[in-house]
């Protein structure tokens, strides 16, 4: 079990990494409108496309760009309400079972992202706005990446805690 030790520590890195993409993300939305809202107002010239890429854009990376960040620190899905009904093994049990029912929805979700980011790359996705056309395709690749994040590093953990480890 020490390779699956090795490879959670190892993945801390795409993970924090994500995780600062997305802050990042955070940052240069509240600059971009800030920037529409004082020229919409003060000089009445608006930052032209800021709504596309706003939702195409910035709110993808803010949204799913730290889901292994999130899973790293057992903070998605839980099944409190349940761990009162029993001991520590019943709780052990439950979240095993909790995280493979996840595991096996983000891996339909990312497998699903995936396909979705083929077929818009290969279309050339684009957006109207404005002032012209503002490509999103790529985009649609950080749901794949976040989810195959996730699901790798949450698949990791399981062996891990299966195996009765914890990470360290």
């Amino acid at each position: 079990m020490d390779i699956v030790n090795r490879l959670l520590r190892w993945l801390e890195i795409p993970i924090n990494l994500m995780l600062w993409l997305g802050l990042l993300a955070g940052f240069l939305m509240m600059m971009h409108v800030s920037i529409d809202v004082t020229g919409r107002y003060f000089f009445n010239r608006p930052f032209m496309g800021t709504t596309e890429i706003v939702s195409a854009w910035y709110m993808v990376a803010i949204a799913f760009l730290p889901w292994a960040w999130i899973e790293r620190r057992n903070n998605h899905i839980v099944a409190g309400m349940f761990e009162r009904m029993g001991g520590p093994r019943f709780n052990f049990w439950l979240n095993a079972v909790v995280k493979i029912c996840t595991l096996v929805f983000i891996a339909v979700f990312t497998w699903q992202a995936y396909v979705r980011a083929v077929q818009q790359t290969s279309a050339g996705e684009v957006w109207e706005a404005a002032g012209g056309f503002i490509p999103v395709w790529p985009s649609r690749w950080l749901l794949p990446a976040a989810g195959g994040l996730m699901g790798l590093y949450m698949a990791l953990r399981v062996v891990s805690d299966l195996a009765g480890e914890k990470p360290r």
